[in-house]
């Protein structure tokens, strides 16, 4: 059930045509920009779009426009399935990884851990408003943040995910090892989840 529905909304978004898109990014831009966790947040990781994924360029530009830091996920080949970050500019090298989707080409001592970012703009496939998020089905950000699932008062970074509206779905069955977005921004609005 999980991968027919993943399957349906990945197509929905992969076919798309060019203004849609661009018309979205606009106003998913406008929204992340006007958030209070973009605001508050000094190290923002962010994402390069695949699969039809929303464009958050125009938001990493306003990063770099204001003095903020971006960072983009890296795979750890050592680090069993999670991700690290690694600053990004209008410099940095990319490079494809295995999935073939362009990341930092850096050295990995100029990575950082997820704990040490303030705000997360992760990519979904579908989310509900319970928080809970579907994405490509490998774990990555689940592995990585985990720690988010067991801390009680420090709550950073704030994980944000970005899509679509469309890409809202009436529910989403839960893993135990699943960790809950704090939010989700699509071109149309923010939504908290509900807990």
């Amino acid at each position: 059930m999980a991968n027919t529905q993943r399957q349906k909304i990945r197509q929905q978004r992969r076919s798309l045509d060019d203004r849609s898109r661009a018309i979205a990014a606009v106003q998913l831009t406008k929204n992340i920009l006007t958030s209070r966790a973009f605001r508050c947040s000094q190290r923002i990781a962010c994402y390069l779009p695949n699969d039809g994924e929303i464009d958050p360029t125009a938001v990493i530009e306003h990063v770099w426009a204001l003095g903020k830091e971006c960072y983009l996920p890296v795979l750890n080949p050592l680090g069993h399935n999670r991700l690290e970050f690694a600053l990004f500019t209008e410099l940095t090298p990319l490079k494809l990884n295995c999935f073939g989707i362009a990341e930092p080409d850096v050295h990995p001592r100029y990575w950082i851990s997820p704990m040490q970012l303030d705000l997360v703009l992760a990519p979904l496939v579908a989310f509900d408003k319970q928080g809970n998020r579907m994405g490509m089905g490998g774990g990555y950000y689940d592995r990585s943040f985990a720690f988010l699932r067991h801390r009680k008062h420090w709550k950073k970074p704030h994980l944000v995910g970005i899509g679509y509206d469309f890409q809202q779905v009436d529910s989403l069955k839960a893993q135990k090892h699943d960790v809950p977005l704090d939010s989700v921004i699509t071109e149309k609005g923010f939504l908290r989840r509900k807990v």
